[in-house]
């Protein structure tokens, strides 16, 4: 019979070889906090920071950053992060004023650093606002710096997540490759003389420069901006002229101005397509991967039909 002293050591040593025959766990590392400032960036972020980080976003799915305004609640989350994530190009024109008003001690970071932009005098579109384009995502190539330069800000703010960073990237990176070609594919099959529509506002430069679809916009780069009558008339001239068939509305867009030119020149209203936000999460757009196919997938419908 069992001493009570024997019989702990024993219960001691079974709960001993029970702990050591469990699989390791590791300790819960305190995930980085960072911002992003709107959706289509929170979605890149996440998909390189993984579990390691914690993002919020500033304007969600379905917002307009052009013409954002701040929260004091947003200065909260400013505050509270290590790095910021911002598109630059001026694309976010109120991150300045509250990156300064919430004191915050981020690291900022511009995701579009060292993209070849393309400018108001590069096209030959209805507006021209001189600058910079920002939409630089619309190019599936600039993404892939996107990525690069959120990967290297996270390292840089918690190094011990390298390898985590790193293998997310990479992974990511290849689903892009996939993407890119996914869209090639989509408008080698459109006949050239059809690929041309008309867009709500001027957000798809960098894809008609990427993948030669070729659009025109009554508004220009920023939804701020208003079209005007001359514009408007302009426009629907054109796709008379060049016998356009396609208009789309973007989810940032109100949809009444497009409506007018379907119906004073005949050209059909496609499905809805994603430009500056992603859709909600159960929407087609749910994620950059999502929003890119949706749109290209809307364009060849409308544009081979």
């Amino acid at each position: 019979m069992l001493t009570r002293r024997a019989a702990v050591s024993l219960l001691a040593g079974c709960l001993t070889l029970a702990a050591s025959s469990l699989p390791v766990v590791a300790q819960n590392v305190e995930k980085l906090k960072v911002v992003a400032t709107f959706s289509i960036l929170g979605d890149m972020v996440r998909n390189v920071g993984g579990e390691r980080v914690e993002v919020t976003t500033l304007v969600g799915p379905n917002g307009d950053a052009h013409v954002y305004s701040p929260t004091p609640a947003d200065g909260r989350r400013l505050s509270e992060a290590k790095v910021v994530f911002t598109n630059g190009l001026k694309f976010e024109g109120w991150i300045d004023r509250l990156v300064k008003s919430s004191g915050t001690k981020a690291v900022k970071v511009e995701a579009a650093k060292g993209i070849k932009t393309l400018s108001g005098e590069d096209n030959h579109h209805a507006h021209d606002h001189g600058g910079a384009d920002p939409h630089a995502w619309q190019n599936i190539g600039n993404a892939k710096i996107y990525v690069a330069n959120i990967r290297d800000a996270l390292i840089a703010a918690d190094a011990a997540g390298k390898t985590v960073y790193e293998a997310n990237a990479s992974s990511y990176l290849n689903r892009l490759d996939g993407l890119d070609a996914e869209v090639k594919g989509l408008v080698a099959k459109i006949p050239p003389e059809r690929r041309k529509l008309i867009t709500s506002h001027d957000a798809f430069r960098y894809f008609e420069a990427a993948y030669g679809i070729d659009f025109v916009s009554p508004q220009g780069v920023s939804t701020e901006s208003e079209a005007s009558a001359k514009d408007v008339a302009r426009i629907i001239q054109q796709i008379r002229r060049e016998k356009i068939t396609a208009v789309f509305v973007e989810n940032v867009s109100d949809a009444r101005l497009m409506e007018r030119i379907a119906q004073e020149t005949g050209a059909r209203i496609g499905e809805r397509v994603y430009s500056d936000a992603l859709s909600n999460e159960n929407g087609p757009a749910a994620t950059y991967i999502d929003m890119m196919r949706h749109n290209i997938r809307a364009f060849s419908a409308a544009l081979s039909s």
